[in-house]
């Protein structure tokens, strides 16, 4: 995108707005909404009371009432593509408070940092993409098209009632492209995301006093063998097809969006430290790259496992890794904006957690992840650099206005 007057122009309004934005980041941040449990009811408001104010109108809706999601309509008034701007309200648990050296429920402004828990995943997205969408809505002359914004609950989780819900009640809502909040961090464009596969094993065991016990015969122990084979999984890698192969990379170290990881996330067992265990459970949540299906991820799992009596694997959900193509309508677009904002071109990247853009590539829309997100993922003394929060503002209106640019 060149340098026109219009670009010249969102770029000095995502600056000159910097101080809404931040206070815009804090208002978010101390509407808690950690998923579990998923009560949005807060975050959700400040939302709607931020795009009333930029005179944007919006609407809530909820499968669950604790789980609102918020939705906004823009319409230039001429036929054209539909965009959807997609963020999330809800945010991951702090965890240990106590390891933080920031406040997790206020805003912090330090060192060009905004911390606070959910300010890299994903409120300094929600902030920066209410700031476009108000952009996008003074300027709705110089594009066509709609455009539709949603903030959506229950995110972090793949729970059903935020996008997923969204989709079966308005499949208007997958629209023809679609750019989320999501960051891959290290200022890259994620051109897709990982699959994901969730497994339950279990495994049984005789019943008995532990005095009895044989080696590797309870169902503590038998499901102590099958973690262990399921967490060697972990390291194995996939490849790119060959509309990504310009993302290859060279080096020693794989690409982590090349890297299948096995977690596993729960292990359960017997009733009492003096009686053998008859029944245990283990859930694994495995991250998978392009070129290893969820179909081939549960074959891999449970060809690890079948030598271990009673062991059995049940798939509880999955799907594959999926991306838009670099020669995409808004790839493209992307690639102008960003050489507007920060003249170079994109980094791409597979992102390594799931987010919602993959349930709209899954129906065959185009979507890209980017987001202030700093790293691979948030975590303790989650932050956004505050710069980035206000170049994705600019990022996210100007790939609109290119996408949707009037002929």
């Amino acid at each position: 995108m060149r340098r026109n007057g219009l670009t010249a122009q969102l770029l000095h309004s995502a600056e000159e707005q910097r101080e809404a934005i931040v206070s815009l980041c804090a208002e978010l941040v101390a509407a808690p909404s950690v998923n579990p449990d998923g009560d949005t009811r807060a975050v959700a408001d400040v939302v709607s009371r931020a795009l009333n104010a930029r005179e944007i109108c919006s609407r809530q809706e909820h499968l669950v009432p604790s789980m609102p999601s918020v939705v906004a309509e823009i319409d230039s008034g001429r036929p054209g593509p539909h965009l959807v701007l997609n963020v999330h309200l809800d945010t991951m648990p702090p965890g240990d408070e106590s390891t933080w050296t920031q406040p997790v429920w206020e805003l912090t402004r330090t060192d060009g940092r905004l911390y606070g828990l959910g300010m890299g995943n994903m409120k300094g997205a929600v902030a920066a993409m209410i700031t476009a969408a108000a952009l996008l809505s003074e300027h709705r002359d110089s594009w066509c098209g709609r455009i539709t914004f949603t903030a959506v609950s229950d995110e972090v989780v793949f729970g059903d009632n935020g996008a997923a819900y969204l989709l079966r009640e308005h499949p208007d809502l997958l629209g023809d492209a679609l750019i989320c909040g999501e960051g891959p961090g290290f200022r890259r464009l994620a051109l897709g995301e990982k699959g994901v596969l969730w497994v339950a094993v279990t495994a049984d065991g005789p019943a008995g006093h532990s005095s009895a016990v044989q080696r590797g015969h309870s169902a503590s122990a038998r499901i102590a063998q099958a973690v262990a084979q399921i967490d060697d999984l972990t390291g194995l890698t996939g490849s790119l097809p060959p509309e990504l192969a310009a993302m290859a990379t060279s080096g020693d170290d794989p690409d982590p969006g090349l890297v299948l990881t096995a977690n596993v996330g729960t292990v359960s067992a017997g009733t009492f430290v003096g009686q053998m265990a008859t029944a245990a459970t283990a859930e694994v949540d495995l991250r998978l790259p392009p070129g290893i299906t969820a179909e081939d991820a549960l074959a891999l799992v449970e060809s690890t496992v079948k030598d271990i009596e009673s062991v059995r694997v049940r798939r509880l959900k999955g799907w594959d890794a999926n991306w838009t193509a670099p020669e995409a309508p808004l790839t493209r677009a992307w690639n102008v904006a960003s050489r507007a904002v920060i003249d170079a071109p994109p980094t791409y990247a597979i992102r390594l957690p799931a987010s919602d853009a993959s349930r709209w590539r899954r129906q065959g829309v185009q979507a890209l992840c980017y987001g202030p997100q700093p790293t691979w993922s948030a975590g303790i003394d989650d932050y956004a650099d505050e710069d980035e929060v206000v170049r994705c503002a600019a990022l996210y209106a100007l790939t609109a206005v290119e996408y949707l640019r009037a002929p």
